[in-house]
């Protein structure tokens, strides 16, 4: 994968594993316009933090480093330090200045970062820097998952193709909500359009709230989610800014991108064999439809359920029922895919359950619950919850 305007390198630093990719560095050849959203979580990784300082003094960045196997979080002030440290050094490799450098980590929590070995692998991820070296920073962020995430798209318009492509990496502790800077879920989009500050970062935000916010494998918000946007401008169009000819074509790009690696991180959950897609119709409001659909769509009983390719709609009833949205429930109608198997508060019977069961079987379907209480909708992606979730986790450390 290559985007215009950019470089990119990856190494084994071993920073936590062995014989395998597990630091990258992308760098700019020019100022790239950078927007980014980070994790709500009240505990915050120090490269978050690091990072949220950083832009909210400057907007244009030069290089980005990450790595796999350690978050620095819970790192205390020695995690902010390194994080200095590594943008200094990284600035010394990127010919930039240190305040031009976002760093980012996934991996255990509570662990010091080895510097040593840390240093050792950006010497060798800058010399591996190269047009076609995306791929291999794809590889570099993986922790738990079982394959790398990428998307790319050609944005065409008159006089101008704009290149735009992302890495992600995420399969354990998802259930992500990025606002604005204020095992993980990680993404990184470069981009050679030129484009507005203000426009960046609104077409960004709006395309994590349809994607990234909209998943969850275990309903756990991770320290360190981080969405990183950057735009060299090599592309060498107008500095777009939400009204020219390419607002809406990469307005799409980036909705389209995120949505497609978003669908790849469910995928690849810890253990997962099902991606299902949980629909709530019939809200009183979306605010209510959104409270249904993401209990739903964490809790253990109905995910436990996906697996077993059991059609228990009283469990996802239920969950809707403890979420906080107002409906009756006499007036709740379930399907699985197309398969009816409520109506009206009223289970439709062995045969509408057995056909149900039998759509559950694959690998994609959707759950909807139509709460009959007003036109709220909301979607929410979620995976089934395994035996291999629990050994994953429970030997995660060692």
């Amino acid at each position: 994968m290559r985007v215009e305007g950019f470089t990119a390198g990856a190494a084994e630093a071993g920073i936590k594993y062995s014989g395998r990719l597990d630091l990258g560095m992308v760098v700019s050849d020019r100022p790239a316009v950078t927007a980014a959203v980070f994790t709500r979580n009240l505990v915050k990784a120090a490269p978050v933090l690091d990072s949220m300082e950083l832009l909210e003094k400057r907007r244009d960045f030069r290089a980005l480093i990450v790595n796999s196997g350690n978050a620095n979080a819970c790192t205390g002030s020695r995690g902010l330090e390194d994080c200095a440290s590594i943008r200094k050094e990284a600035a010394r490799l990127a010919g930039c200045g240190m305040d031009q450098v976002l760093v980012s980590s996934t991996g255990v929590i509570g662990s010091f970062l080895p510097m040593e070995r840390y240093f050792a692998g950006m010497e060798k991820a800058a010399s591996a820097l190269c047009e076609d070296g995306l791929d291999d920073v794809s590889r570099a962020i993986l922790t738990t998952d079982t394959m790398p995430k990428t998307a790319f798209c050609n944005v065409v318009s008159p006089g101008c193709t704009v290149s735009m492509g992302a890495v992600a990496k995420g399969a354990g502790m998802i259930a992500p909500s990025m606002g604005p800077p204020q095992a993980t879920m990680l993404c990184f989009v470069f981009c050679s359009a030129a484009v507005e500050p203000a426009f960046w970062q609104e077409i960004l935000q709006e395309a994590v709230d349809v994607s990234f916010n909209r998943i969850t494998v275990d309903g756990d918000m991770s320290t360190n989610d981080s969405v990183i946007a950057m735009a060299s401008a090599a592309s060498g169009n107008t500095p777009e800014d939400g009204s020219g000819p390419l607002a809406g074509p990469l307005r799409e790009a980036m909705s389209s991108i995120l949505q497609d690696l978003a669908r790849l991180i469910v995928r690849d959950g810890e253990g997962a064999t099902k991606c299902v897609q949980v629909r709530v119709t019939g809200a009183r409001n979306t605010h209510d439809a959104e409270l249904a659909a993401r209990a739903i769509a964490n809790s253990s009983l109905v995910k436990t359920a996906f697996f077993g390719q059991d059609p228990n709609w009283g469990r996802i009833l239920a969950a809707a029922g403890h979420s906080g949205a107002s409906f009756d429930p006499d007036s709740a109608s379930i399907f699985i895919d197309s398969c009816q198997i409520v109506a009206r508060g009223m289970p439709l019977g062995q045969g509408a359950e057995a056909e149900a069961a039998r759509n559950m079987r694959k690998e994609d379907f959707s759950v909807t619950i139509d709460l009959g209480a007003g036109p709220g909708f909301f979607e929410m992606l979620t995976c089934d919850l395994t035996d291999e979730y629990v050994h994953i986790n429970a030997d995660y450390r060692t």
